[in-house]
């Protein structure tokens, strides 16, 4: 069981406003939507900075409905900690305040599914995780959330995972929002980089887990996050998803201008 403890807001400033009101501010401009939002089991989001990423990042939020209780998926970038890494105590600091971690989820998934280590050096510097946490702080308050970050790519413990998060979801009466984090192709061209995505999409707008897994291997699309999107569809699957929905698409070079080594952000509605 973990130490409980305060993980400090490791890319405020960088990768989004340090400044509350400015933060405030930028997550509102995001999540203006004419629809109203509606219960999802999941979702996968992006994770750059803001000005590249948060049209999407902001799409996908103003289409759900966030539910007081999430988990967070995301890849380990920083090749810290143990492949597949969750934080159980503590709260995680952001400008808009500190959100506190599920304990009781975090000791459940630990339970029902062994291979999960409880640890805070995979999250220490992660990004992935704490750029989710304005959007959700921002559309629900006292939000509680179970942060894991995966650095495997083994299949089989990527479905176990989502198999896991299924059947402990399944004895929790109420609704708990399974978010993956990820950005889609990163560093080569526009036209490429669409290409590569829309083959990665489709496998997720079928809610086809071994498929999109399949895709990102065989045609070497560069998603950091497919791990998490495998969980995150197969536990939505398990949990009777139907329908997954691509709510806005970008690449980095619609911000930036340069169109020859860019990043693909897809935001998507698993329900």
């Amino acid at each position: 069981m973990g130490t409980p403890t305060v993980r400090p807001a490791a890319v405020a400033g960088k990768f989004y406003p340090q400044d509350p009101k400015k933060l405030a501010a930028s997550v509102r401009s995001y999540i203006i939507s004419s629809e109203q939002p509606e219960p999802a089991l999941g979702c996968v989001v992006p994770h750059a900075g803001y000005m590249y990423s948060g049209p999407v990042a902001g799409a996908v939020y103003a289409r759900v409905q966030v539910s007081r209780r999430c988990i967070v998926l995301c890849p380990n970038h920083t090749g810290f900690g143990t492949p597949l890494s969750i934080m159980s105590r503590g709260s995680w600091q952001t400008p808009l305040g500190d959100v506190e971690i599920d304990s009781e989820l975090a000791d459940v998934l630990l339970r029902a599914f062994p291979l999960l280590t409880d640890e805070s050096a995979a999250h220490r510097t992660e990004h992935a995780i704490e750029v989710q946490l304005p959007f959700l702080q921002t559309l629900r308050s006292g939000i509680r959330f179970v942060p894991i970050a995966l650095g495997t790519r083994q299949f089989d413990a990527l479905e176990g995972l989502g198999f896991a998060i299924a059947d402990v979801l399944s004895g929790i009466d109420e609704p708990v929002l399974v978010i993956a984090s990820s950005d889609m192709n990163h560093y080569e061209s526009d036209p490429v980089t669409r290409i590569k995505d829309e083959k990665a999409i489709e496998r997720i707008l079928a809610l086809d887990a071994r498929g999109l897994y399949d895709v990102v291997m065989e045609e070497e699309v560069s998603m950091c996050g497919f791990g998490p999107t495998v969980a995150m569809m197969t536990a939505a699957r398990q949990r009777g998803a139907t329908r997954a929905d691509l709510v806005k698409y970008a690449t980095s070079g619609d911000v930036s201008g340069d169109r020859q080594m860019v990043v693909g952000y897809a935001g998507i509605v698993v329900s």
